[in-house]
């Protein structure tokens, strides 16, 4: 028996959710679909600057996890961008965050449209931060 998937943090739904070729509806090339957590990853990695290690920890999940998403994402991206196929972002094992929960509160919740400055983050993250900083040097 498999083990349960782990619900993917996603700060929040996209805005547009089909892009597809302007002008004329092509319905012989189908459709693409993108769930919501590949959607994040793209955000999260190619919008937002992350790393992929990054990534993973806003997302609750393994970086081998996030590569993977990723890489899917990619492929449907490229498919739809070359082949002028609709994409349709929805659905996905992911869990829509409140704004505040953990994963927003590392500083790249799209909820807020900015990133959360260090003042407002709690101080355990904080001392994280600079524990990370120090054994890094």
């Amino acid at each position: 028996m498999s083990r349960p998937m782990k619900g993917r943090n996603v700060c929040n739904l996209p805005r547009n959710d089909r892009f597809g070729p302007l002008g004329r509806r092509n319905e012989q090339n189908g459709e693409i679909i993108m769930t919501v957590d590949e959607y994040e990853t793209i955000r999260l990695i190619d919008e937002v600057g992350l790393t992929q290690e990054e990534c993973a920890r806003q997302m609750n999940v393994a970086r081998t996890t996030v590569q993977s998403i990723y890489t899917k994402a990619r492929r449907k991206l490229a498919n739809s961008l070359v082949n002028g196929i609709a994409l349709t972002i929805s659905g996905g094992e992911y869990r829509l965050c409140d704004g505040w929960g953990d994963g927003c509160r590392r500083g790249y919740c799209h909820r807020h449209g900015r990133e959360i400055g260090a003042s407002e983050r709690s101080l355990s993250e904080q001392q994280e931060e600079k524990h990370e900083d120090s054994s890094s040097s």
